[in-house]
Formats: structure tokens, C-alpha cells, sequence
């Protein structure tokens, strides 16, 4: 008998939609071992074997995307103009690291030296265990399932309660394509003690979390007392700084987005934002008219620009965060929109809000929001912008807006962050490392770095026998 019965919550009624029962102890001590015997013959499959599967169960993905759409709007809320892009994106993000698997885990030789042959190979680690979140849960899957599979490792998958079927389809679409059983296996649960359980568990040859700062130190915790990998994408407090020289109209439109898509729910949303006080009246009014245009309501209706957030106690942090900003002395500069102020009844809705007159005293300006606000603070010069991105614990991504792209990449070699743009925020290019600094995480996924941590090396020297 499971442990557990786990209830998603809807983020658009707040009444339950889905239940599933959770992994019993007895349970997941099998996974790994299941996980282990179907390693033997996995490590064991050919490359390109394992691309043809990959590549049949991303057909399989990408022939359902209307269904596994209205999945994503349904369990967490974002609207369905947008759900059908993340299962594009995905199968376009696992094709890359398709592409450029066969180079990547090619042999690297060393030295060349007549009677020797000496080279480099990189093996698989093991079973994997791979937690991911909610908010994009088929993107930051791939960035951990492709690779992983690519090198030869067998996988086990706990996903989101909030998503449940997400790691059920993906499951069924590899089963579909040919994959040998055993080789991805899931379970669902919401129980840290289980989830403790498993990181324990000296079968499991690497861990990949995709979460909270709190929920990565916790595994980073239970993975302590062995020697194991742990790579955590956590979370994150983006600034971006806009210089005096840029097109207003286009870098308020372009940062409304970076903020607002998805509510605001992402790692690498906007969270902060820097102008030059040359042109932060004008660029406020610019904010404001893009503001004006944004739908807020039902997801299922195309026209809806902006959904739910994901839970009540979402709702509140934000809520929270907006409160202090406003009791320290910040203006609500957000403009007149009916459908702002006239929320559903029901459901987690949170109204994009702009924010003036900020500053580093205020929460919303240090701690992760995690939802739809823009607080924008006026600064001097690039010194003082580069300074103020810099004071934060965190370190996904940054941007720089300016008609000076040399000025740009210059500021940006100063800023401290995994990732930074100039004229761009919030994508994951697939061909470059996605990476946290600060307590935004450790580890890589994606580009041809992203394979390394599911490869151990192995160094062959061979001598030819001397007689």
C-alpha cells in the first residue's frame, strides 16, 4: 500500500484535479537496483542505437503537443498561447544535444608515441536520479534526461507534484520508441523523507535537482556521508540594466516580457531592473503602455497573456514582497487595466505590478519574487548599475540594454552571473553552459559541457609487447 496520496491543486480554481499515490519505502528501494541491472546492457548499446531511440520518442512527443499542452495550462497555469512552445523548445533542445553527441563523447587521444596507444574515454556514471520542477518541467527535464541517456546511464525520475503527468508521458513516449525496460523508470512523491531515501542510496551514481535554494540544500545535505555528484539548478534574482542610449518603447516591451511570461515563474525572469535616471521617467511610461496592453485571466483563452501563480502560499511571498516594498517608501506605478483589477474569483491570481522609488532595503529587491512584479530603481552611471546587480546572493542571469554592444560586452564581463546578454534575457541557448554562480547552483547542463557530469573518465595506456 502506498505511503502517500498526492493531490494536485489547480493554480486557476484551486480545487483538485489530479491525485496519485505516492512511492512506498519498499518501493523505492527497488528502483535503483532495477536502474543497475538495466545499466549493464544500456552502457552497453551503441551510440547511435541510442540516438534512434531518443530520436523516435521525440517524434512521439512532438506528434502529441496540442494534448501535452493543455496538459502544462491545466497543472500549472500558464496560458495556452504559450504551453505548445515549451514542447517545441524541448524537442528542439534535446535535438542539439543529439547533434553534437557524437563529437562530444568521441575518444580523446593522447600523446602520440610509437609502441604506445594512449587515449581518453568517458564512460557512463550509472543510474541517475533526476527531481525537477514545475514551472518548465519538459525543458528542464531534457536538459538532464537527453544527455544522460546519450552517455549510457539509466535514469530514475521524480517530478513535481504540481505536473504530475509530465514524467508519465515522457515515460511512455521512450517506451513507444523502443526503450528497454528499466532504463527510465519515475515515482511520484511529495515526502522529503522519501526523496532523502533515495539520495542516499549508494546505487545512485549522480543526482541532477532542479528546485528551491532550501530544496537543493537539502539534497546537497542527504548526499553528504558518500561520495556522489550533486548538480542543482536553483533559483535566481536577474537583474537587468538599461543604459540611456537605447529605443525606450523597444527595451520596455522587451523587459515587461522577460518579467512577466509565465507569471514571473521562471529562474531567469527579470526580477530586478537598473535605468539610467536620465531616462527612467520615460522608460517607466514606456513600461506602463506595454502594461496597458497585457491580458490577465483564464489560461485556456488564447487571449490571455498572463495565468495563475502556481499556489496560495505563491500568492502571499509576492503579495509580501510588494507590502514591503510599498511600507519602505516604493511607489505602485503599475497603470489602469481592467483586467488587473478585476481578477478571477477564484484561483492564485497576482496582477503584474510596477514598482518605483526602490531600493536594497526592500525584499522585493533581494529575495527570489517568483512572480509577476517589475521593480525598477534608478541609478547614475554603469559603475553604479554593474554594483547594485552585483549585490545579491544570486547568479543565474543578467542583461544589459544598450545601442553599445561593445559597452555592453564590457559591463557584462564585470557582471557576476552564469549567463549574461546584451539586448536578450531569459533563454537557455542550448549551445552555450547553463549555469548557476552564487547560490544560484552548481553544475552544468547544456552545450557540450552539459554531458560531463553523467561521464566519468577512463584512461587507457597501452605498450605494444615488447618481444
Amino acid at each position: 500500500m502506498s505511503a502517500e496520496v498526492i493531490t494536485t491543486i489547480s493554480p486557476t480554481t484551486n480545487e483538485p484535479i489530479i491525485t496519485r499515490n505516492g512511492i512506498s519505502a519498499e518501493e523505492l528501494n527497488l528502483l535503483p537496483d532495477v536502474a543497475t541491472r538495466a545499466f549493464q546492457s544500456w552502457r552497453t548499446t551503441s551510440l547511435a542505437d541510442r540516438q534512434n531511440i531518443i530520436k523516435k520518442a521525440l517524434k512521439v512527443l512532438a506528434d502529441k503537443q496540442d494534448d501535452l499542452a493543455m496538459e502544462l495550462t491545466v497543472q500549472m497555469g500558464r496560458p495556452i498561447a504559450y504551453t505548445g512552445k515549451e514542447i517545441a523548445t524541448a524537442i528542439k533542445r534535446a535535438e542539439y544535444l543529439l547533434k553534437i553527441s557524437d563529437e562530444v563523447l568521441k575518444d580523446t587521444d593522447g600523446e602520440a608515441e610509437k609502441g604506445f596507444k594512449r587515449f581518453i574515454r568517458k564512460v557512463p556514471v550509472g543510474p541517475v536520479l533526476i527531481i525537477f520542477a514545475w514551472n518548465y518541467p519538459y525543458l528542464i527535464l531534457v536538459n538532464a534526461l537527453i544527455p544522460a541517456l546519450l552517455c549510457g546511464n539509466t535514469v530514475i525520475l521524480k517530478p513535481s507534484p504540481q505536473t504530475p503527468t509530465i514524467v508519465e508521458q515522457v515515460s511512455k513516449a521512450f517506451s513507444e520508441a523502443g526503450l528497454p525496460q528499466g532504463v527510465i523508470q519515475y515515482f511520484h512523491s511529495g515526502s522529503p523523507t522519501i526523496i532523502e531515501s533515495i539520495v542516499r542510496n549508494p546505487k545512485v551514481s549522480l543526482v541532477c535537482f532542479t528546485g528551491s535554494v532550501a530544496g537543493g540544500l537539502a539534497v546537497q545535505r542527504a548526499a553528504s556521508d558518500r561520495i556522489v555528484n550533486v548538480g542543482l539548478e536553483l533559483g535566481g534574482k536577474d537583474p537587468a540594466y538599461v543604459r540611456g542610449d537605447v529605443d525606450i518603447s523597444w527595451a520596455a516591451e522587451e523587459i515587461v516580457d522577460g518579467a512577466v511570461f509565465n507569471s514571473g515563474q521562471s529562474c531567469c525572469s527579470i526580477e530586478r531592473v537598473y535605468v539610467d535616471e536620465k531616462i527612467h521617467d520615460e522608460f517607466v511610461a514606456a513600461v506602463q503602455n506595454v502594461l496597458k496592453g497585457y491580458r490577465l485571466g483564464d489560461p485556456l483563452e488564447k487571449e490571455t497573456h498572463v495565468g495563475p501563480v502556481i499556489s496560495k502560499r505563491s500568492k502571499e511571498t509576492i503579495k509580501a514582497h510588494i507590502k514591503d516594498a510599498l511600507d519602505k517608501g516604493a511607489k505602485n506605478a503599475t497603470p489602469e487595466n481592467e483586467t488587473f483589477s478585476n481578477l478571477p474569483e477564484k484561483g492564485n491570481f497576482v496582477a503584474p505590478t510596477l514598482l518605483t522609488n526602490v531600493d536594497h532595503s526592500m525584499t522585493v529587491m533581494k529575495d527570489e519574487t517568483f512572480g509577476p512584479v517589475i521593480p525598477v530603481m534608478k541609478v547614475k552611471d554603469d559603475a553604479e548599475a554593474v554594483k547594485l546587480m552585483n549585490d545579491s546572493e544570486f547568479g543565474l542571469t543578467a542583461s544589459i540594454w544598450t545601442k553599445d554592444t561593445e559597452k555592453g560586452y564590457e559591463l557584462c564581463e564585470q557582471v557576476e552571473a552564469g549567463t549574461v546578454f546584451v539586448n536578450r534575457c531569459d533563454f537557455p541557448s542550448p549551445d552555450l553552459a547553463w549555469t548557476g554562480w552564487k547560490n544560484s547552483g552548481k553544475g552544468v547542463t547544456l552545450s557540450r559541457f552539459g554531458f560531463e557530469q553523467f561521464v566519468k573518465l577512463k584512461s587507457f595506456h597501452l605498450k605494444d609487447y615488447p618481444k
